[in-house]
């Protein structure tokens, strides 16, 4: 850019984003308004743009390549010429996004995209405007001095109008005070302002044994639904209603933020013990389940509530923040619109889940995982017809870590997708060396679960189709089993994938069959071969008459519509005689094996074994 052809007059903005997309939408809004707009996209960029003219303000992309945001603004706070340019931070709604590390860095504010044209606006407007008081407070303390000094002989005129410059400054230290410790939206008390009156209550915590406090750490459910759907405009009426309701749930001494986005702080102060919080979380779920009557809409929202107790322990007030937040998502996994107790023990749970979450990540990578399989076995024939492939996780130091422990990390950090597609590779690759095997039974299936996670990616049928080719497996020996939550989206998408897996010959069960919505409707729907029953109505089978009743519907339901059924967690023959006096297909469980490490398989298929 040619910077001799920046207007002088316009405040300069500086934004900092490796994506050119958003670069091109965010000079687009601020140009329209009248700014000087400069991009780049990286650091590199960024200090040559800063070094050449210093920018009025800087937008700073997180997620930026080599150097991220925060690094990127830390050097900007302590490059001199640049450490009083405020720095708003930019973050897309599914960023992980530390928030107190943004403004532990030096940032102001932060964007979250997609961008909405109003907020932009009004963040960028007002750090330009908190900017230009607070060098307009510089420039009348240099004026002021210079008076001084010349018009000294002038001592009673002087003084006087000293006395004025000062009330004028410190009117305008109040304004940018109170701009800066308050949110622009809602009026309310921000991070900043609530971390300092938390510091004063920890500080009185530690200097008198009666005082106590709790923090509550408020995240509305849903919200972005709302906004979503809405409007960020409806949005915003929505946050200045609810800030509304909690403020009639507290009291006058309590403090209430808004901390950013949907999220709100609350700090009890001299409470008599930790069942004071929590009847104040219980009214605010009361107060928050009534409806919100906006100017055009009537929305309803409800909130999960995460509660601290105040520990004069605590070394800074962050870490009763960061307790509270903790707790508020242990009450939002909880079933949302509930309150939840912070426990010491929850944060080396929340340690430990970071440290699982770490090692799984590098394990994706460096492919530690292990393929066992369990026979499915043929309860016509007796013998063994398939095996189901099952994944473990040979951890370095751990050793074999149970499914149980890092499957529903893998499908909360997306990583099921890599490990599920891997599995599939791997069991299809044993299966053709299995096949071709002479002692091996024919037809020998085998049988794969496929992640709800993998429905979403657009070059699922792709996969299957290399893996099936680079291994030349027959597809009508593949099964791939999913759960009814593939089924509930219903949505015409996973449809059209089901019918086309079908169309390639290949199998499609029903996995835990019975233990969520199963519904009938949605089993006529979709091109399912068979159902498996789930083992917990296996195991109830021998206990009672009563629950012996749902296996035999279970069956008489796979047999009305033409599918198969696969009965797991067989331990027992009296439960194998029942199932097979009740026409059922297969079965799998530890009567016939455990899952085996795959060397172990022409093992067993040696012994030819029947049941």
């Amino acid at each position: 850019m040619n910077y001799e052809h920046l207007d002088p007059y316009k405040k300069d903005i500086l934004i900092v984003d490796d994506m050119p997309d958003n670069l091109r939408v965010l000079s687009s809004i601020l140009t329209r308004e009248g700014y000087n707009v400069r991009k780049a996209l990286n650091w590199q960029m960024a200090l040559t743009a800063t070094q050449t003219v210093l920018p009025d303000l800087i937008l700073l992309d997180i997620m930026m390549p080599e150097v991220d945001g925060y690094e990127i603004c830390q050097t900007f706070k302590a490059w001199e010429l640049t450490a009083d340019i405020p720095v708003i931070f930019i973050s897309a709604l599914d960023d992980v996004f530390d928030k107190v590390k943004a403004f532990r860095v030096g940032g102001v504010d932060y964007i979250t995209k997609p961008f909405e044209f109003q907020e932009v606006l009004v963040r960028v407007q007002n750090q330009l405007a908190l900017r230009a008081a607070r060098l307009e407070i510089l420039k009348l303390n240099i004026e002021l001095e210079h008076r001084v000094k010349q018009r000294t002989w002038e001592l009673e005129n002087a003084l006087q109008k000293l006395h004025e410059e000062i009330i004028s400054r410190q009117k305008l230290q109040s304004q940018i005070l109170d701009i800066a410790l308050h949110d622009s939206l809602t009026g309310l008390p921000n991070r900043v302002l609530f971390i300092r009156q938390l510091k004063n209550a920890l500080n009185r915590a530690k200097q008198e044994p009666n005082f106590k406090f709790a923090v509550l750490f408020l995240d509305c459910d849903r919200f972005k639904v709302i906004n979503d759907s809405l409007g960020h405009l409806v949005g915003d009426e929505l946050l200045i209603a609810i800030g509304r309701r909690l403020q009639t749930c507290l009291l006058p001494i309590d403090t209430l933020a808004r901390l950013g986005g949907d999220e709100f702080g609350i700090l009890l102060e001299n409470i008599a013990d930790i069942n004071i919080a929590i009847q104040v979380a219980e009214r605010i779920l009361q107060q928050l389940s009534l409806a919100f009557k906006l100017s055009r809409y009537e929305v309803f929202m409800n909130a999960s509530i995460g509660i601290s107790w105040g520990n004069k322990d605590y070394d800074r007030p962050e870490y009763l923040l960061r307790d509270a937040d903790t707790a508020m998502y242990r009450a939002k996994a909880q079933g949302r619109a509930k309150y939840h107790v912070f426990d010491p023990a929850m944060h080396q749970e929340a340690i430990q889940l970071l440290e699982l979450e770490n090692d799984l990540r590098r394990a994706v990578e460096r492919q530690e995982f292990l393929v066992y399989y369990q026979p499915i076995v043929s309860l016509t024939t007796g013998r063994i017809s398939g095996f189901e492939a099952l994944v473990r996780w040979q951890h370095p130091t751990r050793g074999l870590v149970s499914p149980i422990e890092f499957i529903p990390v893998a499908e909360e950090t997306g990583l099921i997708s890599a490990i599920n597609t891997w599995v599939l590779q791997s069991a299809c690759h044993q299966l053709s060396i299995w096949q071709h095997h002479p002692i091996t039974p024919e037809p020998l299936s085998i049988s794969v679960n496929l992640s709800a996670r993998l429905f979403s990616q657009p070059n699922l049928l792709d996969q299957i189709d290399r893996i099936i080719h680079e291994n030349k497996i027959n597809p009508e020996h593949l099964q791939l089993e999913i759960t009814e939550s593939v089924i509930m989206e219903n949505t015409n998408a996973i449809k059209i994938i089901l019918e086309q897996l079908r169309q390639r010959q290949i199998k499609l069960v029903m996995d835990d069959f019975g233990t969520g919505y199963s519904s009938l409707s949605y089993l006529h729907s979709f091109p399912l071969n068979a159902l498996k029953i789930d083992k917990s109505f296996v195991k109830r089978m021998q206990e009672n008459e009563e629950n012996m009743g749902l296996v035999p519907a279970m069956i008489g339901i796979a047999n009305s519509m033409g599918m198969s059924a696969i009965a797991e967690g067989v331990e027992t023959q009296e439960q194998l005689a029942q199932l097979r006096n009740l026409n059922c297909d297969f079965a799998q469980g530890y009567l016939f094996s455990k899952p085996i490490e795959e060397e172990l398989v022409m093992k067993l298929l040696t012994t030819a074994p029947q049941w």
